[in-house]
């Protein structure tokens, strides 16, 4: 496949996972009115909609608490996904341009409400009884998540094998 299909097809990901994420939290917050701190509507025994404002990061770490905060952490998740943005053009193999798609439309949705609405909308509920393995998250948040584990397992274990016939015929010790 041609570099640039692939290129192409790590961009369509990255925007699919964008309009996909944005979609999903328009019709969480305006479909379902699932709007306000603490608004819940129950779907199976073990997932909600749980709508929560999220002005921090990942688990809620740097949480922005000033205007300030909230355009530092804009301009940080911003140059994160500039740099994503790169690597998916130097990248060579789909599956990891693929992953990296999946980065960036997450990292692009989040920004997005961050800038519009000064908080990231998080909705999706995952609980088992009182037990929740996660934090309330959103698709975006999700495909952030999948892209860096893919990216990760495939470091880790599908390393390249050396070509046979590149590699120097071993020397004659005798």
């Amino acid at each position: 496949m041609n570099l640039w299909v692939k290129r192409l097809a790590g961009l369509l990901v990255a925007l699919a996972v964008f309009a996909i994420d944005q979609g999903i939290k328009s019709w969480v917050v305006h479909g379902l009115g699932v709007s306000r701190i603490g608004d819940q509507l129950y779907v199976l025994p073990f997932f909600n909609f749980t709508f929560t404002q999220n002005f921090g990061v990942s688990l809620g770490l740097f949480t922005a608490g000033s205007p300030e905060g909230r355009w530092a952490l804009v301009a940080m998740t911003g140059a994160i996904a500039a740099f994503v943005f790169v690597w998916l053009l130097r990248e060579r193999k789909l599956a990891e341009i693929a992953a990296l798609g999946m980065v960036l439309g997450g990292a692009l949705g989040n920004i997005r409400d961050r800038f519009a609405v000064g908080y990231v909308i998080d909705y999706a509920d995952l609980h088992f009884g009182g037990w929740r393995p996660f934090l309330i998250f959103n698709l975006a948040d999700a495909a952030i998540t999948i892209g860096v584990l893919i990216i990760l397992a495939r470091s880790l274990f599908s390393r390249e094998k050396p070509d046979a016939a590149a590699q120097p015929a071993p020397e004659n010790l005798n």
